[in-house]
C-alpha cells in the first residue's frame, strides 16, 4: 500500500536573474528573492515539498543546483523567471535534472503603473523598476534552448498575486506530479486470470510498467482461500460493524452470507497488507474447487472497502482499467469500474455500471447491498453492491493500448444526472454529456478503448491531461 511519505508528491522551485544588475540597480535582488519565496508559498499551500534553491543567477549555481534536484528525486521544476537571464544558466539546472520543467512566467502586477514609473525620473530607478516586470523577456530564448535540448516543459502565464487562472494551474501541474509519484511507487496486484475471450482487456504489463513504474505482485487466490480460513470470530464481527457502516445492507441479506463476505474481506485486508499493495486486478472462476468458488463469489463487499480506503480494485483482471481508478483515486475524486449498460434517446443520458465493486467514496447516497442468486457471466451467487455515482460533474478515464503498441489516455467530461436506474444489484449511473448520448458514444468508441472505464467525480480532464504530458503519454478528450 502507498505510504504516507510515498504520497507526498516533492517539487523544486528555483528563480532566475542576471548576477550583473544587482551591482547596478538597489534592491532589485532582494525584491526579486521576495517573489520567489511567495511563488514557494503557492507551490506549498498545495500539500507538496518544495525544494526553493533560490535565485540561480550564474553558471557555477547552476550547475550545483542541477545536481541538488537530482539527489532530492524532485518529480517536477518550476522554474520562475524573475527577470531577463542567460539561458546557458537555465540549462546547466535542468539538464542535470532530467524531470520536466514548468516555466513560471508571471508578472509582479497586471501592469506596470505608468505614471508612478515615468514619475521616478532617474533612468537608473526606472530601468530597475521595469527589470521588475521583464519576466517575459527570456522566455522565448529558454523556450529555444529547451526545444533544441529535447526537453519537455510547460508555461503558465500570469501574475504573480491575485490570479486565480495560474492557482489553478499550479494546483494541477502539483496534483499531476503527485499522481506520476504514487504510480512510480505503487504495487499493484494480480490475481486469477483474465476473462476468457475479452480480447479489449488484455495487455502487455511491461509496457505498463515502462509507462507508469512501479511493480507488479502476482498473488494467488490459494493464497486467499487459505487466509480466509484462519479468520478469528472477532476479527469478523469487527469486519460486519465495518459493513453496517459503509453499506445500507438489505433485509433479504442473508447472515450466512454477510459472514460469508466478512471472512474474505478480513482476508483481503490481511493479503493487501502482506504485499504492500495499492491497487489489484482479480477475476477467477474457481470452477471444481469449493473453497476458491466460495471465496471469489464473496470478495465484493471487502473489495469495495479496499477501493474506499485507497486501494482501488478492479474485476475482470482489468489491469489497463485499475490504473487509470488509481489515477482517480490520487487525485482524490474516486476511480468507480465502470462500462456502458444502457442508452436512453428519450433524456439523452447513457446508462453506464457495473458488477463487483464499486468506490463507496463517490456514492449518491448510502450503498445497498443486495444478494444476488446469480453473477452473471460468472460462477456462484453471493452479495453485490448497488449504487450512483454522486450527482453533479464527473470525469471518465480510459488507460487504452493503441495498436502501435503505447499507451494513451481518453478522456472525457460530463455530469451523473438523477434518473431512474436499473435496480438490479450493480452500480448503476445516468450520465449526460455536453455532446450528447449519440455523440459522446460514437467519439468515444472511435478511439478503441476497452469496454470498460474508471468514473470520478468532479472535472478534472485538465489535471489528467497534465499527468499524461509529464508521463510523456497522449491524451485525447472527446468532451
Amino acid at each position: 500500500m502507498i505510504t504516507t511519505q510515498q504520497n507526498q508528491v516533492k517539487v523544486g522551485l528555483f528563480g532566475i536573474g542576471l548576477h550583473a544588475y544587482w551591482n547596478q540597480f538597489e534592491g532589485l535582488e532582494n525584491r526579486l528573492k521576495g517573489y520567489i519565496g511567495e511563488v514557494a508559498k503557492q507551490l506549498e499551500g498545495y500539500h507538496a515539498e518544495v525544494v526553493n534553491l533560490g535565485m540561480i543567477d550564474d553558471t557555477d549555481k547552476a550547475f550545483a543546483a542541477g545536481d541538488r534536484f537530482r539527489r532530492e528525486d524532485v518529480r517536477l521544476i518550476f522554474l520562475y523567471v524573475t527577470t531577463y537571464a542567460l539561458s546557458s544558466t537555465v540549462l546547466q539546472v535542468v539538464a542535470r535534472a532530467k524531470v520536466p520543467i514548468v516555466v513560471l512566467n508571471l508578472s509582479p502586477q497586471a501592469a506596470i503603473d505608468y505614471v508612478h514609473f515615468n514619475g521616478l525620473k532617474d533612468r537608473m530607478k526606472m530601468t530597475g523598476e521595469w527589470l521588475a516586470y521583464c519576466s517575459a523577456c527570456p522566455v522565448p530564448e529558454i523556450a529555444n534552448v529547451f526545444k533544441r535540448a529535447g526537453i519537455p516543459f510547460f508555461q503558465i502565464t500570469g501574475t504573480l498575486t491575485n490570479d486565480s487562472a495560474v492557482s489553478q494551474s499550479i494546483k494541477e501541474w502539483i496534483d499531476a506530479a503527485r499522481v506520476v509519484h504514487v504510480m512510480a511507487y505503487n504495487r499493484m496486484g494480480l490475481m486469477g486470470n483474465y476473462y476468457g475471450g475479452m480480447l479489449d482487456i488484455y495487455t502487455d504489463l511491461t509496457l505498463q510498467l515502462a509507462a507508469f513504474g512501479g511493480h507488479m505482485e502476482i498473488v494467488e487466490v490459494d493464497e486467499l482461500a487459505a487466509l480466509r480460513r484462519d479468520i478469528s470470530t472477532e476479527a469478523m464481527g469487527a469486519k460486519l460493524a465495518e459493513f453496517a457502516a459503509y453499506f445500507d445492507v438489505q433485509p433479504d441479506c442473508l447472515q450466512s452470507e454477510l459472514e460469508r463476505a466478512a471472512r474474505t474481506a478480513v482476508a483481503l485486508d490481511r493479503l493487501i497488507a502482506k504485499y504492500s499493495l495499492g491497487s489489484l486486478a482479480y477475476y477467477h472462476k474457481g470452477t471444481g474447487n469449493e473453497g476458491h468458488e466460495d471465496t471469489m463469489s464473496s470478495v465484493i463487499l471487502g473489495n469495495s472497502l479496499l477501493t474506499a480506503k485507497g486501494v482501488p480494485v478492479a474485476g475482470e483482471y482489468e489491469v489497463k482499467n485499475v490504473q487509470a481508478m488509481k489515477i482517480m483515486d490520487t487525485l482524490g475524486v474516486g476511480g468507480s469500474f465502470t462500462e456502458y449498460y444502457a442508452m436512453d434517446f428519450e433524456d439523452d443520458v447513457v446508462l453506464m455500471g457495473h458488477d463487483g465493486p464499486c468506490h463507496p467514496m463517490i456514492a449518491e447516497g448510502k450503498i445497498k447491498v443486495k444478494p444476488l442468486l446469480a453473477y452473471h457471466g460468472k460462477v456462484g451467487q453471493g452479495l453485490s453492491v448497488e449504487m450512483s455515482v454522486k450527482h453533479g460533474a464527473v470525469t471518465l478515464l480510459s488507460v487504452v493500448e493503441t495498436v502501435q503498441g503505447k499507451l494513451m489516455f481518453l478522456i472525457a467530461e460530463g455530469h451523473s444526472v438523477a434518473g431512474p436506474i436499473l435496480e438490479i444489484g450493480n452500480t448503476n449511473s445516468r450520465y449526460r454529456f455536453s455532446i450528447g448520448a449519440k455523440a459522446f458514444v460514437e467519439s468515444w468508441n472511435m478511439h478503441g478503448p476497452a469496454h470498460h472505464c474508471a468514473i470520478g467525480k468532479g472535472h478534472v480532464a485538465s489535471t489528467i491531461s497534465k499527468v499524461a504530458q509529464l508521463l510523456g503519454i497522449t491524451y485525447i478528450q472527446v468532451c
